[in-house]
């Protein structure tokens, strides 16, 4: 380092700021943060950036090259040498871990209990049926695209937030689309845009439960919700499902209840569709109990033969239902846009929370939004993927029915993305087995087991079941990946015990399905 030193063997500033240049780089490619290759700032850009003089810097650079870290030339940018000469050279210290556990608060080690499913595999089925994944094929490219310009181009005086309730003109177009297809009456101060239903689940968790209060949940019910309720100390009142959806006549009359998380359109993962009784009972106990009802509205524009059921919400005379809506089905779950309707009560508060969480959605991809919405591009782009959807349903249930053995029953056709697979001849036991054994052949499928909150000891005996999302996959995909599993249960099924009977409101839901399958 002969380059920093001063003939009297005192450091200058100039020096200091050389070396720590040096000495900056250098650990930055020990540690892999500039990989081989990587091209480094040029001289006159980091003396800019550091306020220092080139000089300086090109000194640092020039010691680097010399000991065989960058790679310079005249004319050319310098780059991390690659491949590096050797690894002994590395100064970088590994870092100890700790072996006693973080100090984190009493939600934290909630959080860090959770016991979560893994995500879907890096590396997909070549035929998958995951639930909550559509098409790529199917985005609205063209039309986002010329929108998406076409707000970038848009003249701004000047960049900054944007209210946590999200853009004005997406909250303006959402207000009527509600109204046109799902029978929603609301003014757009009521809502709010977040990321994706999660977000929206998370904030009616945060804001509305306590430790030690109890919640209303569908069993089997969507898991990352019962989660997200669960992680504030919380507990769940798991309340069975039948073919017309939750069972009103078991809701509780504890007073620690403070909500019900509902599925009523499409009820995940079973498919019942809440009758009206039921719907005006769920009210009635939600303003005597001054309890909350969350809907949650994931799929409700996707249903077949027949209009769209209304939302919950358009009946709620009394302000208890706070709906939820996303773009993730119609549009991508890599949006991350979904949307709450509140109670103008809750209006202010639900703005604070999103405000501290995270200030606002993202403001672009709104206005791209609020732009499809207004021009029916959105409605257009809808109708056309419920079609490709009918007929991606059509083809599934013609594999069923083509390819599984006659006892295996499908439930939850009539709407949504998924239906749910009950397989008679097999155990709740044996779904592992057999996801993991169709993997092996490349066809994802999922059990439902992780989808009910009470253990199998506890529960009314029931047979193996799947959950087989439809909406990433070709008419071609479907039926060759039906065929594959056939020939899974074909092999591993043969081992199976004595079958077990479906339950009386499986059997109900079965029959209801069957009839959209001829």
């Amino acid at each position: 380092m002969d380059q920093f030193s001063t003939p009297s063997g005192q450091s200058s500033g100039a020096d200091r700021a050389g070396r720590r240049i040096y000495d900056l780089l250098r650990s930055q490619i020990a540690d892999g943060t500039l990989a081989p290759g990587a091209q480094v700032p040029s001289t006159r850009a980091l003396a800019a950036d550091l306020g220092v003089s080139r000089t300086t810097v090109t000194a640092a650079y020039e010691q680097l090259a010399a000991e065989g870290f960058l790679a310079t030339s005249v004319g050319r940018v310098a780059r991390v040498a690659s491949p590096l000469a050797a690894p002994a050279w590395s100064d970088a210290k590994p870092k100890r871990r700790s072996t006693t556990a973080p100090t984190l608060s009493d939600f934290g080690r909630r959080v860090a209990a959770i016991d979560m499913p893994g995500l879907a595999f890096a590396e997909p089925c070549r035929i998958d049926f995951l639930y909550g994944a559509v098409a790529a094929r199917d985005f609205p490219a063209l039309a986002w695209r010329r929108a998406y310009q076409a707000e970038v181009l848009r003249h701004q005086r000047r960049l900054y937030y944007v209210p946590p309730e999200g853009d004005a003109s997406l909250r303006r177009s959402l207000q009527g689309y509600l109204r046109r297809a799902r029978g929603l009456a609301c003014d757009a101060e009521q809502i709010l845009v977040v990321h994706g239903s999660q977000q929206a689940i998370d904030l009616c968790a945060r804001l509305l439960l306590n430790p030690g209060d109890t919640f209303v949940f569908e069993e089997p019910g969507y898991l990352m919700a019962r989660r997200c309720f669960e992680a504030t100390g919380a507990e769940a009142l798991a309340i069975p499902v039948d073919a017309q959806g939750l069972d009103t006549a078991r809701l509780p009359t504890d007073e620690r209840t403070r909500l019900a998380y509902v599925t009523p359109s499409h009820q995940f993962p079973l498919g019942g569709v809440l009758p009206i009784g039921r719907r005006l009972e769920l009210l009635r106990w939600a303003r005597t109990h001054r309890a909350w009802v969350v809907e949650d509205d994931y799929d409700g524009e996707f249903r077949y033969g027949q209009r769209p059921i209304d939302a919950l919400q358009s009946i709620d005379t009394d302000g208890r239902v706070i709906y939820i809506g996303t773009f993730s089905k119609a549009l991508s779950p890599q949006l991350r846009l979904g949307y709450l309707v509140l109670p103008p009560e809750l209006v202010p508060v639900f703005r604070q929370a999103k405000r501290l969480a995270d200030r606002h959605a993202p403001v672009l991809e709104q206005r791209v939004l609020a732009s499809l919405i207004d021009s029916g591009a959105y409605e257009r782009h809808v109708r056309r993927t419920r079609r490709a959807h009918e007929r991606r349903r059509a083809a599934l249930l013609a594999a069923i029915a083509r390819h599984l053995p006659a006892s295996a029953t499908v439930i939850g056709a009539a709407a949504g993305l998924h239906v749910v697979l009950w397989l008679p001849f097999l155990r709740p036991q044996d779904e592992p087995a057999l996801a993991a054994a169709a993997r092996s052949k490349g066809v994802g499928v999922y059990p439902v087991s992780p989808l009910f909150a009470k253990p199998m000891s506890r529960m009314q005996p029931r047979p193996a079941g799947l959950i087989l999302g439809y909406a990433s996959l070709t008419v071609e995909e479907i039926d060759q990946g039906m065929r594959v599993l056939a020939a899974v249960i074909a092999t591993d099924g043969a081992h199976a015990r004595e079958p077990v009977a479906l339950t009386s409101s499986s059997r109900e839901n079965a029959t209801r399905s069957e009839s959209s399958r001829a």
